[in-house]
């Protein structure tokens, strides 16, 4: 009599006195995941296990990650854009002080990060 284990495909693998299932991760898709979705896959790691299992066993992680990186990045561009406009950071403050557009797009870049983390990544 087969197990639903076999009947669903599934194989076992003799050790010793017991038979164990060999179990395989279904394969993923390759997907460039940069800066941002590799800091959400730390941030599942070490604080939501649970969920970061379910991803890793339905192969879905490399996806999500890339979904959440593209997300992450879109709304950092925008930012950054957006406070740059606001605070009137432009390319003619870039060519008469070098140093004071660099201290402002530095902080510009810090507050745009420190957002994205918080309502994108660290959720």
């Amino acid at each position: 009599m087969k197990s639903i284990y076999e009947n669903l495909g599934g194989t076992y693998k003799a050790n010793s006195d017991y038979s164990l299932p060999t179990l395989v991760l279904p394969k993923e898709e390759p997907f460039e995941i940069c800066v941002w979705g590799q800091r959400y896959r730390r941030h599942l790691k070490e604080n939501r296990r649970i969920i970061y299992y379910n991803y890793l066993t339905k192969g879905t992680l490399n996806k999500h990650l890339a979904e959440v990186d593209i997300r992450a990045e879109k709304m950092f561009q925008q930012l950054v854009k957006s406070l740059a406009e606001k605070e009137n950071v432009t390319e003619s403050l870039k060519a008469e002080d070098m140093m004071l557009w660099v201290q402002k797009m530095n902080n510009i870049r810090n507050r745009a990060t420190e957002i994205v983390n918080t309502e994108v990544i660290f959720v």
